[in-house]
């Protein structure tokens, strides 16, 4: 059976290199973890798709199921969960971040 809030997601997922699945939109963060990852792509000059959980209730629940990840914001990479804040946080620090996005053919303008 098809799940159209699942096509929807993969849609913008497949679209985009770089999407975050977010509260609030990249200008306007309305979470503190939302605006740390926004921050953190930023910072490294990553081009990415922000896409605002809050406009949208089947969006902001079909997200958690797609991933089978509880929590937003929720970052892919070329098609891949790679995780949420403290995850990308974690990643960022140790450089890992750098080397995913590098490794997946995204560019990066900074290197942190």
């Amino acid at each position: 059976m098809t799940n159209p809030t699942f096509e929807r997601i993969e849609a913008d997922i497949k679209a985009n290199p770089v999407v975050l699945f977010m509260k609030g939109t990249p200008v306007f963060p309305q979470c503190g973890f939302s605006a740390r990852v926004v921050q953190i792509l930023s910072h490294l000059g990553v081009p990415f798709k922000g896409v605002n959980v809050l406009e949208d209730a089947e969006i902001r629940e079909g997200i958690k199921a797609y991933a089978n990840w509880p929590t937003i914001p929720q970052l892919y990479v070329n098609g891949e969960f790679v995780g949420g804040c403290d995850i990308v946080m974690e990643m960022f620090q140790a450089g890992e971040l750098q080397s995913l996005l590098k490794e997946k053919g995204v560019p990066v303008s900074a290197e942190g």
